[in-house]
């Protein structure tokens, strides 16, 4: 069984994790599995990307079975991270494109933080973010201390980190951690809805949003202008620019192309 599942839709992408009898736990095997699906998504086109878990949870982290260290031997995790974690959660924000996560049951340790290392993060009302990694005398990874940090603020990032305490998707939504909370049933069916709707959209021009709120985190007031002027420079020039225009002045509804 293939342990990520890729399905090209109408203009956007769905990948799946697809280890549910583990909660989709990351191995090394389905690192390497998702960093294909991810590169298919650029190389095919797409214009959207719905990523979501099989079965009763999103991700449960890695699969600490997965590891095998020699006795009496310190593991070097760092090393892991280089290899694996720090690759994927770039290649997640360097797609230019809308990646929307569609989180199921619970998302947990690194399996939280690949979930809000993507740009738009709906959750159903049973799932739960669970930085896990104190419970096993870790520090977050996958981007989690930045994420937290920047999403709701050191306190709460904090204690969250340091008490290994469960979220609900509630009150994730209601600290600014993700942006939509739906009913179970309709998760996967709102996801796919808003990866169709980017699919039609200006992609171009959300790229280049995307890569400006990125780099606002660490930008001074300053470099952030002149960032937003040469984006908007490249913006400016593209072909969904001049249809968004024509179509406003002709009263009528554009047909983006992405570019």
């Amino acid at each position: 069984m293939d342990s990520v599942l890729y399905e090209a839709k109408d203009g956007y992408a769905l990948i799946t994790l697809n280890r549910p009898d583990k909660l989709n736990a990351f191995t090394e095997e389905m690192h390497g599995r998702l960093a294909e699906a991810l590169d298919r998504v650029q190389s095919e086109g797409q214009r959207a990307l719905v990523l979501t878990g099989a079965g009763r949870g999103f991700c449960a982290g890695q699969d600490l079975s997965d590891r095998s260290f020699p006795t009496g031997e310190s593991p070097d995790l760092g090393a892991t991270l280089d290899r694996l974690y720090n690759p994927l959660v770039r290649k997640i924000r360097a797609l230019e494109l809308p990646v929307i996560c569609a989180v199921n049951g619970v998302a947990a340790g690194a399996g939280a933080n690949v979930a809000l290392a993507c740009d738009i993060v709906l959750a159903a009302r049973s799932a739960k973010f669970i930085q896990a990694f104190a419970k096993i005398g870790l520090v977050p990874d996958g981007g989690g201390t930045w994420s937290l940090t920047r999403l709701v603020g050191e306190a709460r990032a904090k204690a969250l980190a340091m008490t290994a305490q469960p979220l609900s998707a509630e009150q994730a939504a209601a600290w600014g951690l993700i942006w939509q909370v739906v009913e179970d049933s309709e998760l996967l069916q709102a996801a796919e809805a808003l990866a169709a709707d980017f699919a039609s959209a200006p992609t171009r021009g959300l790229a280049l949003t995307k890569q400006a709120i990125q780099a606002a985190a660490t930008n001074s007031m300053d470099a952030q202008l002149d960032l937003e002027r040469d984006l908007q420079r490249q913006a400016g020039r593209t072909k969904d620019y001049r249809e968004g225009v024509a179509a406003f002045l002709e009263k009528r509804q554009p047909k983006f192309e992405g570019r």
